[in-house]
């Protein structure tokens, strides 16, 4: 083989992608010396994204303090390519942030975000992606949208002053009039690999409310306060968000990246291998080798592993996939893989299988053994 590509998705807690990456490689080379091996750093829109970004594109990292998901100071960090920003929101808003206690979707919201694209327009970005996954909010992203210009008011005309979860029921207009040309000209891709609506039994309060701390009757006034908040959106912009793909990702704020920025939504993987220009660097190779910590049902579902296997299928280049653990089912014998390859030969305890240089050396092993039957 003259050419092999490496695009795997990290073993959490574990191997990095740049770590699977130069196992896989000792392994190619052990079998074809003279390969030429292409690393390519990918993630799916969630952790891990600013850095595949950032390195594929030979960008930097910006450190800022903003507002955590309670108001707290925090440092989020944030890559820069050029003109383009990426940002992971949980950077800003994400649910680690907080201990349990402090999770409660009610008061949580997304302002730091929106400092976050504030900087990074200050600095001369103009087109940004956006990975929404891990959020601590069900704001509907009016917190970012306040740290960007735009001011909400009650009925009786009187700003809201701190956007909130609890505040969406109490939303009647919309003033957009403070908000700068160059937020409203910075083009926004955002990656969404969820396909909740904006509101509803399988909107965003149902469905990922209670992980962030809300009870039962939480999640009620919550969705109340989305639907509400929704008509108060379709008057002011003639866009429906409710029925939106994705609209409910993040606890709204996919809606919100919709209506008020104009952005695109993706598949984070999509967004990711768009971003690198991956269809490019899959010209004239051979084989492709991606992979993740489980392989399962869930794999083809959209994760790294099928994004760049979707990819190369277009190009008619076999994919093999490697696992920490593989779970084989209908759906993944389904996908079209070359081969799906656990990298553990044996049971070994979770925390040994899980050690990095003994994940590594699987790795290796288990590459070499698959291309020296491939020979």
């Amino acid at each position: 083989m003259k050419k092999i590509v490496v695009a795997s998705d990290s073993f959490k807690g574990s191997l990095s992608s740049v770590d699977v990456a130069l196992s896989a490689e000792k392994g190619i080379y052990e079998v074809f010396p003279s390969c030429q091996v292409v690393k390519v750093n990918v993630a799916d829109g969630g952790e891990g994204t600013v850095d595949a970004v950032v390195e594929a594109l030979d960008g930097s990292k910006i450190k800022i303090v903003v507002k955590n998901p309670i108001g707290k100071p925090v440092e989020a960090e944030y890559g820069i390519a050029g003109d383009t920003a990426i940002i992971e929101m949980a950077a800003a808003s994400g649910l680690p942030l907080l201990s349990v206690e402090e999770r409660n979707p009610w008061v949580t919201s997304t302002y730091g975000t929106g400092e976050m694209i504030l900087d990074a327009i200050n600095r001369g970005c103009t087109k940004f992606l956006v990975g929404i996954g891990g959020s601590a909010t069900n704001d509907a992203g009016t917190g970012m949208l306040q740290a960007l210009g735009f001011r909400f008011y009650d009925n009786n005309g009187a700003l809201i002053e701190d956007c909130c979860g609890g505040c969406l029921g109490d939303i009647a207009r919309i003033d957009d009039s403070n908000v700068s040309e160059a937020v409203r000209n910075a083009v926004f891709t955002v990656a969404c690999d969820v396909d909740t609506p904006f509101c509803g039994k399988e909107g965003a309060a149902y469905v990922f409310a209670p992980q962030k701390g809300a009870d039962a009757d939480m999640v009620r006034r919550l969705d109340e306060g989305m639907a509400s908040f929704a008509e108060v959106v379709n008057t002011k912009y003639e866009l429906d968000i409710v029925p939106v793909e994705g609209a409910g990702a993040a606890g709204g704020m996919g809606g919100a990246f919709r209506a008020f920025l104009n952005a695109t939504l993706k598949k984070g993987i999509d967004m990711v291998l768009d971003a690198i220009s991956f269809d490019a660097i899959l010209e004239n190779a051979d084989i492709v080798i991606t992979g993740e910590g489980k392989v399962d049902f869930q794999t083809a579902k959209g994760k790294t592993a099928a994004g760049v296997l979707a990819r190369a299928k277009n190009a008619a280049i076999p994919v093999i996939a490697i696992g920490g653990c593989v779970e084989m089912c209908d759906s993944l014998e389904q996908m079209g893989f070359a081969g799906i390859y656990p990298i553990l030969e044996e049971k070994v305890p979770l925390e040994v299988a899980m050690q990095h240089d003994f994940a590594s050396a699987n790795v290796t092993r288990t590459i070499t053994r698959v291309l020296t039957k491939m020979k």
